[in-house]
C-alpha cells in the first residue's frame, strides 16, 4: 500500500469528499472547510494518498481521545484497502499526540457528523473490522424549509414574550461577545465557540439580561446549538428563536435543515414539524 502523507485541505479534497460522501454531497465541501478551520488550540491533521484518492481528517479531543473526523475514498478507488491504510495512518498520528483511544465520533465544537451515518454501511463495516466497538447512538432531525408551524401560535408566543418584557434580536458577526459569554457561563466553551462561528445567531433578552440563544451554520447548513436559561423556560423563548433561525436558513436558499445531535424529539416535532431521520453509530477502540 502506498504511503499516506500529511496534506493541506484544498479544492481537490473538497471534490473528493463530495464524490465519496453521497449522502452529504451538497455540503461536503463546506464540511471540509469547516474541519480545516477548528479552534486554535486543537491538534489536528489531514492525511491523504499521493494521488488524492483517499483522505482522512483526524484530531485530538479535549479529553485527549483521538477522533477520525472524516474519511473519504474515491468511489473508483474503493476496494483496494485505502480506507484501512488511512485509519492506520490516523491512529499512528493519534498515538504520537498521546491519545490512548481512537473514535469514529464527532469532536465538538468543530465536527462533521456525530458518528458514522448508518447509511454509510462500508464505513461502519470498516470500523468494526478494525476492532472498533459501538458505544453510543445519536440522531438528527430534519425540518423542511420554509418551516411548518402555526402562524397564530407563533404570534401568541411573540405576544407572550412581549408581555413578559422579552425582546428577540440577531447578533451580527463581530458583535457576539455578550451572547458567547452567556453561552459559556450557562453551558460550555464548545457551544460558545459554535455561537461565535455560526452563520446566524439569535438571542432573547430582558432588562439587559440574556435569556436564551439559537444558532445555525456552525456546522455548515445545520441548526444548533440552542438553549434557554432555566429562569426563562416556559415562556416560548426556544420556539421563537428556533423559528427565527429556520426562517433565516430558508431565506438563504435551503430547502431543509438538519437539527444536529438531537435530544428532545418532541420539542422539535411540535415546534416546526421536524422528523427524526439520520442515525449515527459512534465507535471507539483502545490504541495499543
Amino acid at each position: 500500500m502506498t504511503d499516506i502523507l500529511p496534506v493541506e485541505a484544498d479544492g481537490t479534497l473538497e471534490r473528493l469528499a463530495a464524490a465519496a460522501l453521497w449522502a452529504d454531497a451538497e455540503d461536503a465541501a463546506l464540511v471540509v472547510r469547516r474541519l480545516a478551520d477548528p479552534p486554535r488550540e486543537r491538534a489536528w491533521t489531514v492525511l491523504a494518498t499521493p494521488d488524492r484518492d483517499g483522505v482522512v481528517f483526524a484530531s485530538i479531543g479535549a479529553d485527549g481521545a483521538g477522533h477520525i473526523d472524516l474519511i473519504a475514498v474515491d468511489p473508483a478507488a474503493q476496494g483496494r484497502g485505502i480506507g484501512r491504510a488511512l485509519v492506520a495512518a490516523a491512529e499512528e498520528w493519534m498515538r504520537a499526540h498521546g491519545a490512548a483511544e481512537a473514535r469514529f465520533a464527532g469532536n465538538p465544537p468543530c465536527y462533521a457528523w456525530p458518528g458514522i451515518d448508518v447509511r454509510y454501511t462500508p464505513a461502519a463495516c470498516l470500523a468494526e473490522s478494525l476492532g472498533y466497538e459501538q458505544y453510543r447512538v445519536a440522531w438528527n432531525m430534519t425540518a423542511g424549509l420554509p418551516a411548518r408551524y402555526d402562524g397564530a401560535e407563533h404570534e401568541a408566543d411573540l405576544a407572550k414574550l412581549a408581555a413578559a418584557g422579552v425582546t428577540v434580536a440577531a447578533a451580527p458577526v463581530g458583535d457576539r461577545g455578550a451572547v458567547a459569554a452567556f453561552v459559556r457561563e450557562q453551558w460550555n466553551d464548545k457551544w460558545a465557540w459554535e455561537a461565535e462561528q455560526a452563520t446566524g445567531l439569535h438571542y432573547a433578552y430582558r432588562d439587559g439580561e440574556i435569556l436564551g440563544f439559537a444558532a445555525w451554520g456552525a456546522r455548515p447548513l445545520w441548526f444548533g446549538p440552542m438553549g434557554t436559561a432555566e429562569a426563562a423556560r416556559g415562556l416560548g423563548v426556544g420556539r421563537v428563536l428556533l423559528r427565527r433561525c429556520l426562517d433565516e436558513q430558508a431565506a438563504a436558499g435551503q430547502t431543509s435543515a438538519q437539527i444536529g445531535w438531537v435530544g428532545p424529539l418532541r420539542f422539535y416535532s411540535r415546534a416546526v414539524g421536524a422528523r427524526a431521520e439520520r442515525v449515527f453509530w459512534l465507535y471507539r477502540r483502545v490504541l495499543a
